[in-house]
């Protein structure tokens, strides 16, 4: 079972992943939730800013994201069905591992008000993303 405190800062607000709200810190069971959301971030400047931090309590491993992008995607695992095997021959179970994948917001390019993604020839894009382990 994972076990998790995942916390995205997203329109100028912290969201949680709890189902008692934003502002409610505690621990929540990821493995009884299906996500595959994208999620707005407050950082509208595209300057390097924090996304995401997750928290184990259990072992007090800490994964800060930080990014230049507009979004990022949470997915939690949802379709693993433990038919593929990682490291020492463990299976890929439902929910058993998790996503943040930093990018623009799904569709932008049929949306005047999202972000730009349409790359123009001679044109350069540039993103940065960093991921930041310690402990607690």
């Amino acid at each position: 079972m994972l076990r998790v405190v995942l916390v995205i800062f997203i329109a100028g607000t912290l969201w949680s992943c709890y189902p008692e709200g934003p502002d409610y810190y505690d621990d929540y069971d990821i493995v009884y939730t299906n996500y595959d959301n994208n999620y707005v971030l407050r950082n509208k400047g595209g300057k390097l800013a924090l996304a995401a931090k997750v928290l184990d309590p259990a072992s007090g491993r800490v994964l800060e994201v930080l990014t230049t992008e507009p979004g990022v995607q949470l997915y939690t695992a949802n379709w693993f069905d433990g038919s593929l095997t990682g490291k020492c021959g463990k299976p890929h179970l439902s929910h058993s591992a998790f996503c943040l994948e930093t990018q623009h917001y799904p569709d932008s390019m049929n949306h005047p008000g999202f972000p730009n993604v349409i790359l123009r020839p001679g044109e350069k894009y540039n993103s940065q993303t960093i991921w930041k382990f310690s402990t607690e």
